[in-house]
Formats: structure tokens, sequence, C-alpha cells
């Protein structure tokens, strides 16, 4: 029998030692064991990278996890690039919005400066109080329309004469527009909210303040901006994004009668005054008390609810940004948010007031000023230790699905209160698959936003935020908000609603229905800049302004069950 004698490497040629050179890279690994195939398949199968047999189950995860390897760090190195691009795309848009405002004021104090004073020096005294001359106080009827502002949002006063509603508050003489705190909690901008119109210091309640570690009290309102505020003059809110949250906690919170046990424990004579102004003790809720010290509040203090682009059910943008879909509450390590909250912890301690009057994050009854805090609170503030971020006492927890849910579970539709809801898409459905809806149409810092939202997947080593749940379904979006979560609210239980497509099969108008619209625009496509939304702006906005003034009247208590509360 002639001897076969082994394969050199001559015969094995380059492509027939990849196999070996693989195995040889491998700690684990052995040789392949040698058949009696004959030598020219042998050689053969090694050019081609097959093996005569299967190859054992060391070989390949030797192999895996070299792959998997690489896999990590290309999907690491794409997510630094994704945040890296969401960072300046931010950075850039609050860059030009700040400079527009900044630029804006400028130009009209040169104007100011150059313009001849005719009326010599009069008005000069006439200016020196201006902070009280321009401050909008209301009374009697029509019912006065508020505007309230979304996340990252800010009022009439804030950023000069910039206009967070793009000019649309000029289009009545009863408007209001609040400036409330852009990162503070629904709660707590729902109690600035009371007293912006009532009057008073803010009062953000005993247990909460406790219970996150913040000042009870914030800033004081000498006089409200509708001090005649109440069931017999009631107002219109419209809130844009979380404003509308915002005001349904608000309206809440005036038809809640809140129990202070402690309270009536402190005293024998407080419980005694009591029983006498509450002689009817049976027929009411045990221990009953105002939300509100002072005012006798109801939810018929609300007469209508606009929501434009409004968060009613949460977004999946959060998770996006930087929130953990596990529980909607904490962050993650590395992500869009946690830069955000660097820079508003080094914003609100080093406390420039010319810079916070301009701009207020509304973290100020945290105290997080260097005055208060010194060095050692900064380090716990960006550490975690304490501030808004560490308790959650901010927004977006309230903004996730999980954190949604959690608000709407003690919101109601109340049978009194008319309420609308403009929801807003920039996406459209093509062979199956869900794509922005346009290129030129969505803002350019909200276009990967866009796409992304499309395609989120709630991870499966999280529990679904709720029975039910289907990514389908919070595909299309406008670049910061849900659709789905736009029209009414459906968490954890669905409110009585009414979609609309034409106005005139809605009239007359029922309390205690949402009637909702969809519409083709992006999130900001109706704030801040007018002129993207051309006409439709003033369509819009007229309609809502008309509707209010025309459409929507309390003559008497409607008795209509609520839905909500089921």
């Amino acid at each position: 029998m002639p001897r076969r004698h082994p394969i050199n490497s001559r015969q094995k040629g380059r492509r027939g030692a990849t196999v070996d050179r693989r195995l040889r890279a491998c700690p684990t690994s052995r040789p392949v064991p040698r058949t009696n195939v004959p030598l020219k398949s042998r050689i053969l199968r090694q050019k081609l990278h097959v093996f005569p047999t299967s190859p054992p189950a060391h070989v390949h995860l030797c192999w895996d996890s070299g792959g998997g390897e690489m896999a990590r760090i290309s999907i690491g190195f794409l997510g630094l690039t994704e945040l890296f691009i969401s960072t300046m795309v931010h950075m850039l848009f609050g860059f030009y919005i700040f400079s527009t405002a900044v630029a804006s004021d400028v130009s009209q104090v040169l104007t100011d400066c150059l313009r001849p004073n005719i009326f010599n020096l009069g008005a000069r005294e006439e200016g020196g109080n201006d902070s009280k001359e321009k401050m909008a106080v209301l009374e009697g009827s029509p019912p006065p329309i508020v505007l309230v502002h979304g996340i990252f949002g800010f009022g009439k006063g804030r950023l000069g004469g910039l206009s967070y509603f793009a000019g649309a508050e000029k289009k009545d003489e009863r408007v209001l527009v609040p400036d409330l705190g852009s990162l503070s909690s629904i709660h707590d901008r729902a109690r600035e909210l009371f007293y912006y119109l009532k009057g008073g210091k803010v009062d953000y309640g005993e247990e909460h303040s406790r219970k996150f570690g913040h000042s009870q009290f914030g800033r004081t309102y000498e006089r409200g901006h509708y001090p005649s505020w109440g069931e017999h003059h009631p107002v219109h809110f419209v809130g844009h994004s979380a404003g509308v949250q915002v005001v349904r906690v608000l309206q809440q919170m005036l038809a809640d009668k809140v129990f202070d046990l402690l309270r009536l424990r402190n005293s024998l004579l407080n419980f005694a005054t009591f029983l006498i102004d509450n002689p009817n003790l049976h027929e009411l809720p045990i221990g009953y008390q105002q939300a509100f010290n002072g005012f006798d509040t109801s939810e018929d203090w609300v007469l209508s609810i606009t929501s434009l682009s409004g968060a009613l059910n949460g977004t999946t943008r959060t998770y996006y940004d930087g929130m953990q879909p596990e529980d909607g509450r904490s962050m993650k390590s590395i992500c869009l948010l946690q830069l955000c909250r660097l820079g508003v912890i080094v914003y609100d301690w080093l406390d420039i007031t010319w810079l916070k009057n301009y701009y207020n994050f509304g973290f100020d009854h945290f105290q997080m000023a260097w005055r208060n805090s010194g060095i050692t609170g900064l380090v716990d503030l960006i550490l975690g230790n304490s501030g808004p971020f560490a308790s959650g006492d901010w927004i977006l927890p309230d903004l996730t699905i999980q954190g949604s849910i959690n608000l709407n579970s003690g919101l109601q539709t109340f049978p009194n209160t008319f309420y609308f809801s403009y929801a807003t898409r920039r996406t459209q459905k093509i062979l199956g698959y869900t794509v922005p809806s346009s290129i030129w149409g969505i803002h350019p810092m909200l276009f990967i936003r866009v796409l992304q939202m499309c395609q989120w997947r709630f991870p499966t080593s999280a529990s679904p935020p709720y029975k039910g749940y289907r990514d389908e379904d919070w595909e299309h979006n406008d670049g910061a908000l849900n659709t789905i979560s736009m029209t009414h609210p459906r968490l954890p239980v669905e409110h009585p609603s009414f979609y609309v497509v034409d106005d005139s099969e809605c009239h007359p108008l029922q309390p205690g229905i949402w009637y909702y619209k969809i519409m083709e625009a992006d999130h900001i496509f109706f704030i801040v800049n007018r002129e993207r939304a051309g006409v439709q702006f003033d369509v819009l906005y007229d309609g809502i302004f008309q509707r209010c003034r025309k459409h929507v009247f309390r003559s008497s208590k409607t008795l209509i069950p609520n839905e909500s509360s089921q």
C-alpha cells in the first residue's frame, strides 16, 4: 500500500489555510479530525471552507463570540454617533431660539434709543413701573383663553419678545400666556398655574414637597392675572404638548377634596370648628378639605380644554432620549437626557440672575443655586444624590407611557366641560412600513426623530407598559409624540371621544366628550415660527378662538355619565 502523506502548506494554498488559522486563533480549538476522505476531496473542501463533518461546538462558539463582539462595538459606535448628532441638533436649535430672542431685544433697544423723544422726559417715568403696567389682569366676562406651553417652553415675559405660540395670543384681547417651569413636573406646574391666575404664594403641597425634597412654597403673585376666576367665571385652556396634561391635573385638583389628617389632629379646636362648619358630616367623604387652602374650588372652574399635539398618553420618544423602558422613571447611564441633566444643574447652580430672568427651567424651589448648596451640593446634584432628577420630580417621567398611565389613573373627563384635541403626524404607510410622509415639510430637528419613532420596538426584556400593547399602534408620530397618544385619553381607561371629519357634524357641541382631529404637521408646526405654518396657522387658531367665543357655553348643569371613571 502506498503511504499517504499529510497535506503540506503548498497543497493547502491560501484558502485552505484560512480554516487552520481561525482554529489556531481560538485558544480552545482542536484540529479537525482526519477522515478517510480521498486527498483531492479534502483539498477541495478546504479550499471551499467546508468541513468534512460538522465542526465541533467549540468552533461555532469561538466564531460567534468574535462576531458578537464586533456587532456590539458597531452598535455602540452607532449609538454614540446618534447621541452626538442629536445633541448637536438640539444645541443648535436652542442656540437659534436664544439668539433670535436676544437679537430681537437688542434691535428693539437700539430702535428705542435712536427714536426721537418728542414727549421729552415723561417717557422715562412711565417706563419705570412697567413691570406692573404690563401685567395683564383680567376681570369679568367673556372667559379668558389661557395658552399653556409644553416642555422646554416659556410664557410671556421670557426670552424677551419671543412668543412660544408665535403670536397667536394677539388674535383675541382676553388671552393669557403663563410662564411655568419648562422642565418641572406636571404636578408642580399645575400648582403654579393656579396661583398665576388666582394670585398668592405658590403652594406645592406639604406632603408632595416632603416626599420629593423641595420647598413647599414658590414665587408670589401679588395679584392674580384673573382674580375673579371661579365657577361663575370659568376659563378656556389651550395646552400644547405636555401643557394639556398640566391643565387636566389642575382641573382634577380643583375637583378633588383632599383630606389632611395631621392638620385636624393638631388641634381639637380646629376639629370642633370643622364639625360646626359641616353639620351634615355623615353625607361628606371622610376628611373633607379643599386642595387649595382658602379657595372653594370645583371642576366647573374650567369651561373647556383644547389639546394641541397633546401628550395625553405618553410618548415612546422618552425611551429614545434616555428613559428606561423597564420602569419609565429612571435614566440610562449614557443618553441625551443625562447631558440635559448636567446642563440644567450647572445652569441653576450658577444662578446668574439676568440669565434666569431670561429663561428658567423652573427648579427654584429645589434651591440648587450655589448660595444655598455650595460645592458639595453641586457634587451631590451631579452624582444624582439630590435634586429633581434624583427624586424623579421633573417632567420626563410623567411623559413615559408608564408615567402617563399612572397620572391618568387619577384624572377624569368631567361631564360639564368641553374637550377638543388636535393630533398631529408626519408619517405614512408605504408597502406596510411606516415612514416619514415628507422631507421638506418636517423641521430639520425632527426628521431623524420621526424616522426613529417609526421604528420603535419595545424591548422584549421589559414588560409591556399595558395589556394589549402593540408596537405598530405607536408608529405614527410627529417627531415628539405618537399620534395615538394625542387624540384623547386612552390609558388606562378610554374616555368618550368623537373623531371629527366635518365640523358641522358635531354641532351642537356636547360636554364630556373628546372631539378630535388628525392633522398633517410636525410637533412644532404651530408654535414659535408662524411662517412655517402659513395660512394653516391662522385657520387653526382662529377656529379655536371662535369656538371658545361662539359655540362653547354652559347654560346649566349637564348630567352625562362619566364613562372615564368606570
